[in-house]
Formats: C-alpha cells, structure tokens, sequence
C-alpha cells in the first residue's frame, strides 16, 4: 500500500478484544479502568507513528457499550473494517463467549482474504493481560505465533497488568505500549487486509469451546473426482490430483475447498481431520455394510467416534463404483453424519439438463442424508452452495448441528475396569414412633 493509499485510508488501526472483569463489590472502581488506560496509550502512540487525520479513530474497544442499542451493530462493523486484531489475553479471555465471537468473525476475515490469494495475513497480534500457560489455549489459537517475550521477560511474566498497576514499572510499561503500537502499524501496513461486510454478530459462533469441555473432534470427507477420473468433456479446473485438492469455487479462491473448510472448522476449536472418500471409511467407524458372525449389523455394536461431514461434488456420481458406495454409506449413516453439496453457479456444465440429471443422481444416491439435510435451518447445505461466500456463512451452522445430532444420539460409554457396587447403608433402620423417647436402653 502506498502513501497515498494509507492516508485516504481512515479505517481504525486495531481492534481491542478483552475479557470485562466483574466487579467482586457494590460502587467499588472499575475493574477494567487499566484496560482503559492501555487502549488511550496505545492510540496515542499510534497517533505518533501515523499520518491518521485528527477526529480518525486509531482503535477500537468496546468502553461498556454493551447495554446500548445498536452495540452489536457497532462491533460488527469495526471488526469488518478494522486493520489488526489485537486480543488481550488472560485466563478470563478464553472463557468469553463474546471475546470468542470476536475472535471468530475477524479470523473469518483473514480465511477470506487468503482464499482470494492475499496469502498469509498475520493480522492478528495478540498481547498478554496477564500471563497465560500454553495449555489454557483453545486449539483455535495455538496456530498463532506469539513471542511475549521479545517485550521483556517481566512482560512475559505478568503481561500488561503487572507493569501498569505498579509504578516502578512505569518506564517498561511505557516502551513495552510502544513496542506493541509499533507492531501493529508495521502488521497494518505490510499486509493489509481488506474490509469486509459486516458478520451478524448475533449469530456469530464462539472460537472457543464452552468452559469445562473437552476436546472436540469432527472429520471430513471429501467425495470428488480427480483430474485423472473426470469425463473427457468436464472442465478440469476444479480439480487436481487428488479429491481434497477439489476447489470448486476456483473463479473466487485460489485454496483447496477441503483446506480451506479445515481451517475454518478449526477456528470454531475443533480438531479436525480429512480423507478422501476413495481412500479411507469415511465415518471412522465399521463401514455400515459389515455384519457380525452372528449376522447383526456390525456398525450398531461399534461406538461412535466423532461427528462427520461429507463434502460432495455431484461429478463423483458419475463414477459407478464411487457412486455405489456412496449409497451404501448413506443407508448405514447415523445422524451425526451431515452433508454439504458444493457448486459453482458460475460454471455453466453445473446447470442444464447435465446439471439437472445430476441432481436427481444425487437424491437417488443420498436420500437418507439429504433428507435429514432438508429438515435442518442450513437446508442449503444440501440443496446447493452457490458460492464461496455462501459456503464460508454456512458451515459453522453445519459443523453446529452435526455435533448436536452426536451429543444427542451417541451413547456413553463408561470407562472400562472392574464393577464396583453402588454403597448403602448397612443395618436396617427402625424409625421410633412419634411418642418414643430417648433411646438409652430402657431408663427414664
């Protein structure tokens, strides 16, 4: 971006995403007046560093505005046009729904920028409230390199709040501001990220899992031709040498769809693995079509695993083998197996009679998940996703259902070892009648 590009460019240089600390008392201060504090120096800082107009805002944070109308519009839009994410970490912070919701929708920004060929855009610069052990991060922002201790081993140490509070400190603090104002003008203008349209916050997930949860796992699987096993007359572009270099959205993204789909479902911290359907049982589990040597279907002894979604492309029912194993999965298929049918409608082969034909392939092929699909509030998912854009909206919807489906029909399963019985108390217990006295053997 050159110099004339940033100074007609107004837009906020950092979104401030922090925990609020509840107050432990009645008309006691504010427990988030430091953090009020560290936001003025850093947009004073930024000021200094940055040719930003006088009335600009050079960040943004939220200052209690949540019990206002129209705040959530107010998020949404500066997190759609703020330049860097700047997340103050703490135990509390990774507890916060909102802080997760935050983190998701700017995330959401940077998938996109680096689908349409911006590359790697690191605008996110996290910075340490208090200090925070590695494993108290969710699996969603372990990606993310920090070196907090590029700042000073105190700062490492005890993050922002122990130097702030402490006035021997003063100095340290001060260059450490500086320090972070300077990173975050260098990230703004040597990758800069396009604004985007403002994400409902209301219905933004969470990058966080709820508190107390476990590790939450999710696979993958991508039903596609290859380059190699596609018909002569089917545009190549799509595809490439295996399924899960399928990207049918190739005129909007340069990145694979199962790629791209990996990283999103991980920004909502999951775990999640891919195969290829050609290659692996897509569910993890016995595929449906096995029985026992007592002739019972194996797949209902098995437990379940995870949830999974299936990523299909209606080109892959023109292979006979492919397509006949596809239906027999769709007959064994539980209910926390979702589908989403992907398609380009700007490619012309996807509609027509060729279009239409494999639509109706593709009913006969899935109907069990399809129709399950259809009864959903993310029908599209099954009737088609037209666009990139479209697939990025849809799929936490996706991943959301498909996990309440296996939270709901899954059975638990109790660790194994030995039965212990459940203790009683020992003896039979006579009540007294009501007239009865004390019960000292017989004395009055």
């Amino acid at each position: 971006m050159d110099a004339v590009e940033r100074t007609s460019d107004n837009r906020p240089y950092f979104f401030l995403s922090y925990a609020h600390t509840p107050s432990w008392g009645s008309g006691g201060p504010n427990p988030d007046h430091w953090v009020h504090v560290l936001f003025a120096d850093l947009c004073n800082d930024i000021m200094a560093l940055t040719d930003l107009p006088g009335g600009a805002p050079a960040g943004f944070m939220d200052r209690e505005m949540r019990s206002g109308d129209g705040w959530p519009e107010k998020l949404s839009e500066n997190l759609a046009t703020c330049r860097v994410f700047v997340p103050l970490f703490s135990p509390r912070y990774f507890t916060s729904e909102m802080c997760g919701r935050e983190w998701f929708a700017f995330h959401e920004r940077i998938l996109r920028a680096r689908a349409t060929g911006s590359g790697a855009v690191p605008a996110i610069v996290p910075a340490l409230w208090t200090h925070v052990e590695y494993s108290q991060l969710p699996d969603s922002v372990r990606h993310i390199h920090v070196d907090h201790a590029a700042f000073g081993d105190r700062y490492a140490a005890q993050g922002f709040y122990g130097l702030i509070k402490l006035n021997r400190f003063h100095d340290e603090y001060k260059e450490t501001v500086l320090g972070l104002a300077q990173r975050i003008v260098q990230v703004a203008h040597d990758s800069p990220l396009p604004s985007s349209r403002p994400r409902p916050y209301e219905s933004t997930p969470s990058a966080f899992k709820p508190r107390g949860e476990g590790p939450r796992r999710i696979h993958l699987t991508v039903a596609a031709p290859t380059r190699d096993t596609i018909p002569e007359h089917r545009d190549a572009r799509p595809y490439g040498e295996d399924a899960q270099d399928w990207n049918p959205y190739h005129s909007e993204s340069t990145r694979a769809l199962p790629s791209l789909a990996e990283e999103l479902i991980r920004s909502l911290d999951y775990r999640t693995t891919v195969s290829s359907f050609d290659d692996e049982d897509p569910t993890g589990d016995i595929p449906a079509a096995s029985v026992t040597e007592d002739g019972e279907d194996a797949a209902d002894k098995v437990p379940p695993t995870r949830p999974g979604i299936l990523l299909v492309d209606r080109w892959a029912l023109l292979d006979e083998e492919r397509r006949h194993r596809l239906k027999e999965f769709d007959a064994g298929a539980r209910p926390w197996v979702s589908a989403i049918v992907p398609w380009n409608r700007a490619d012309l082969q996807c509609h027509g009679e060729e279009g239409r034909q494999l639509t109706e392939e593709l009913d006969r092929t899935l109907p069990l998940i399809l129709e399950r699909g259809r009864r959903t509030d993310c029908r599209m998912a099954v009737t088609g996703v037209p666009t990139l854009k479209t697939f990025i909206d849809l799929l936490p919807a996706v991943v959301a259902h498909t996990t309440r489906q296996y939270l709901k029909h899954a059975e638990a399963h109790p660790p194994s070892g030995p039965h212990l019985p459940r203790p009683r108390l020992m003896g039979p217990i006579h009540p007294q009648p009501p007239d009865a006295g004390p019960d000292n053997g017989g004395e009055a």
